[in-house]
């Protein structure tokens, strides 16, 4: 009982600084007059996905790597086909063709990157099926990708798409630093505690650390990704709710598991096998299938993305 309150109070306020960590800094980047995508593949992706960055390191740096691994995969399976398909559901999501031609390819990739670097056993019987710090430094690199074409944006920027009248939560920007500051810190304090707690309650209920993880843990630290999503795809925002979901992938893949991999050590991936490769792949190959055919994502495909989400996961608890 006591490990189940710790979870949700751990849940609480990392959902909130979360919350807290994405206005500040959506207020200082909307104040440099940044277009909403950049904001959204830059400020608001990584603020939504701090909670899983909070939780890798401390995973990682604890020798529970596969809670981090486990994450990170659950929290980009939720985030396409459960909170896409959500959101699609409430209102179908319409794509810019530079969404579907360059950010959508490039999270294939990486994607597709990581899935490869996952199954080594698969190529060489040889190979344990383990995450390298050298398959952590891939990820580091492969993300320089996304970094240059942040870059060419910034660069292209058209500074009237900007939105003049959109509202600014925090305007004195030296609050703002320290909103972000104490948010981050929270952040951080609440990840130790989930991490704890989850590992103590798969040990005594004698679960995989592995379903713990990417059921509980994985949902719940992407409910700040499914606020913002569904929020402004019902808005019409619909560049905020696509490149939330796609920046936030791309930093979990790369950043999230890569920096901590690079910093402490590989793990091994004893609990995880094809079906956990196919899911995390899929996700990102069905998104591109589905926006590519008319710059849409349908009613009908959210369902279909819904439905895929079931399925995975009734795998996962049968």
């Amino acid at each position: 009982m006591l490990e189940i309150i710790m979870l949700i109070i751990g849940f609480a306020i990392i959902i909130k600084s979360a919350d807290l960590l994405v206005d500040t800094a959506s207020s200082l980047a909307i104040k440099c007059h940044l277009p909403k995508m950049l904001i959204a593949l830059t400020i608001v992706s990584f603020g939504t996905c701090a909670p899983e960055i909070a939780i890798a390191f401390q995973s990682i740096a604890s020798k529970n790597g596969e809670i981090a691994f486990a994450n990170i995969i659950g929290s980009c399976v939720v985030n396409v086909f459960f909170i896409i398909g959500l959101a699609c559901i409430i209102r179908p999501i319409k794509l810019k063709h530079k969404t579907v031609k360059k950010e959508l390819p490039i999270l294939l990739l990486i994607t597709t990157v990581f899935s490869i670097l996952m199954i080594d056993s698969t190529f060489n019987p040889a190979t344990p099926n383990d995450f390298s710090r050298a398959d952590g430094v891939v990820l580091i690199l492969i993300f320089f990708i996304f970094v240059l074409y942040l870059l060419q944006l910034i660069k292209n920027r058209d500074k009237t798409s900007v939105d003049e009248n959109v509202n600014i939560k925090f305007e004195n920007p030296f609050i703002a630093i320290l909103l972000l500051i104490v948010s981050l810190a929270l952040i951080t304090f609440s990840s130790d505690l989930i991490v704890d707690s989850a590992t103590s309650l798969a040990t005594k209920l004698n679960i995989s650390e592995k379903i713990i993880t990417m059921v509980l843990i994985a949902i719940g630290t992407s409910l700040p990704e499914m606020i913002t999503t569904v929020t402004s795809a019902r808005k019409g925002e619909f560049d905020i709710a696509i490149g939330n979901i796609i920046g936030t992938n791309i930093f979990n893949i790369c950043i999230v598991l890569g920096l901590p991999i690079s910093i402490y050590g590989g793990i091994e991936l004893q609990g995880f096998n094809l079906i956990d490769i196919i899911a995390i792949f899929a996700s990102s190959f069905i998104l591109y299938v589905f926006a590519k055919n008319d710059n849409e994502i349908s009613r009908k495909e959210g369902i279909a993305m819904i439905t895929i989400f079931v399925v995975y996961y009734a795998y996962l608890l049968l």
